[in-house]
């Protein structure tokens, strides 16, 4: 079962090349993030074409986060918990059926949190990762299969990008980010990516300005954390790069995982 997570930033502006990109990868489980339309005119109609069930959570313009099956949902839940007065559409969760049992899929956009000298944006992004920490502590307990998908937001550490240096006073390299995704990987979460390469030069982004796609100038911020159990099922983890050169891209590309797991 292949699962992806991608950054489409802004999915009408890419339903193009979201469509092209379903029927070339063959996605099981699609995680997207900031698609910035209100659920009413996600383009649904053009994935549900394609053999895909939809599920959305987005706002007007900013953040907005879906998830593509072609499996059933049997659960969709929409929000992070943790906060009544957050009106961000950064998370959603889906519940599948398989093989080996259930199988938990969440989308999610992490705040970026810049300026970090801001006294809103940056204690934002840190409390926002402490209710995700909350979050996966409690589904952990349930002992499912999950995927704990999306732009993090985070470089996890100097090798991440081309020019770590760069990055010493961005929101996604600060060391309380770091230590913030490392608590959250040492719950229990293998981290798909790094199980399968140290290399360097692993990107999952590139800014649209200064060349830094033909310079390589990446970062890499979009992660799949896996469940114990979700780990004893992993077989491979990709970056589909090639679609950061299409017309049109969005800054990020789908990062891919496959599970050994088959529709129930």
């Amino acid at each position: 079962m292949k699962i992806v997570t991608w950054n489409i930033n802004g999915v009408r502006a890419r339903i193009g090349n979201l469509t092209h990109w379903l029927s070339e990868s063959q996605p099981d489980i699609v995680c997207l993030q900031e698609i910035k339309t209100v659920d009413e005119q996600f383009p649904r109609a053009e994935i549900e074409a394609l053999g895909y069930n939809v599920e959305t959570h987005g706002q007007k313009g900013f953040n907005g986060v879906a998830l593509l099956s072609k499996l059933p949902f049997d659960e969709v839940i929409r929000g992070l918990p943790g906060d009544d007065t957050d009106e961000q559409a950064r998370f959603i969760e889906g519940v599948f059926s398989t093989d080996q049992g259930a199988l938990r899929v969440a989308s999610l956009y992490l705040p970026n949190g810049n300026p970090i000298d801001d006294d809103k944006k940056f204690p934002y992004k840190l409390s926002w990762m402490e209710r995700l920490h909350r979050w996966a502590e409690q589904r952990l307990l349930l002992e499912e299969a999950l995927v704990l998908a999306g732009d993090y937001n985070v470089i996890p550490e100097p090798i991440d990008a081309r020019f770590p240096e760069n990055w010493l006073g961005d929101a996604l390299f600060q060391p309380q980010t770091r230590q913030a995704f490392r608590r959250l990987k040492n719950l229990g979460f293998t981290e798909a990516v790094r199980a399968v390469t140290d290399a360097a030069d692993v990107y999952t982004f590139w800014d649209y300005q200064a060349g830094a796609w033909q310079k390589n100038n990446g970062i890499r911020i979009d992660h799949l954390l896996l469940s114990p159990e979700a780990a004893n099922r992993f077989s491979s983890a990709s970056i589909e790069k090639h679609v950061r050169a299409w017309e049109k891209p969005s800054d990020h590309v789908p990062v891919a995982i496959d599970l050994a797991l088959l529709p129930a």
